[in-house]
């Protein structure tokens, strides 16, 4: 395991300037993914290690430094300036192969087929879980309070997660979940599971935007088996954005979930 400064690649003649001070590289080798993964990590203005104050960790998923990592870290950032977000540590998962790591086996060929990686969530939830937030909770000053933030197969694997390791995470920020996948299997289990859990006491927020029927419909129906629960302690946004698509929806989406979750932070900005 090592650490340093988070940059791109500098040309050879630019390699005097400096480098802007975004976020730290972990890169941690896992024994049950059989591979080294590399975390971008966001600390907090102020964070000290030597320094008695914790924080709770935002973990997003597709978080390489070109993917969502710098827009989700970002977005903290400026949230906290008006002390509308609880100060957090990101950390952002960097992929190897997001198409293993995001999908448990379908028993669809076509599915199968079209992703011959697919298959490998099982191994991933319990790199998180036995790996990941352990590494996390010893190297950084941590609370014990994890929010998810999941799009697409990173939806998938987030609602998976839900369903089958709650525990994991307190908050789960689920954005144009690919719950088609293996013919709606994981949402045609949702009804049931969220009515014989009654002591899941989590915060969902669910997106998508103007998207496939198809997309429109598994989340409608993930959302209706959580509302419909009964369930009193598993408290429920769905804020679908149609002015923006499965391309553009994340951002606005994360955005529009901090301000919902987290609505006891906020104060009037002058």
């Amino acid at each position: 395991m090592n650490s340093m400064v988070m940059a791109q690649v500098l040309e050879p003649e630019m390699n005097q300037q400096k480098v802007f001070p975004f976020g730290v590289v972990e890169e941690v080798y896992s024994e049950l993914l059989v591979e080294t993964r590399v975390l971008n990590i966001y600390l907090p203005d102020g964070y000290s290690p030597d320094s008695l104050q914790t924080y709770p960790v935002i973990y997003v998923l597709d978080g390489s430094y070109n993917e969502d990592f710098p827009h989700i870290a970002g977005l903290c950032q400026f949230l906290n300036m008006y002390q509308l977000l609880p100060k957090s540590i990101v950390v952002g998962i960097a992929n190897v192969d997001r198409y293993r790591d995001f999908t448990y086996p379908s028993s669809v060929k076509r599915d199968r087929k079209d992703i011959p990686t697919s298959g490998g969530s099982a191994a991933f939830i319990a790199f998180l879980e036995k790996e990941l937030q352990p590494f996390i909770n010893q190297k950084f000053k941590t609370n014990g309070y994890n929010t998810i933030i999941g799009q697409s197969l990173g939806g998938l694997v987030a609602t998976e997660i839900l369903m089958t390791k709650p525990q994991l995470f307190d908050d789960y920020i689920i954005v144009s979940p690919s719950l088609w996948w293996d013919n709606e299997k994981l949402v045609n289990k949702a009804s049931a599971y969220f009515k014989e859990h009654q002591d899941l006491g989590k915060k969902v927020f669910v997106s998508l935007g103007k998207e496939h029927p198809l997309m429109h419909k598994v989340a409608d129906e993930l959302v209706k088996s959580m509302r419909e629960s009964g369930n009193k302690k598993l408290i429920v946004y769905y804020e679908p954005i149609l002015d923006e698509d499965h391309a553009t929806i994340l951002h606005l989406a994360v955005y529009k979930a901090f301000r919902l979750l987290y609505q006891k932070e906020e104060k009037q900005v002058k």
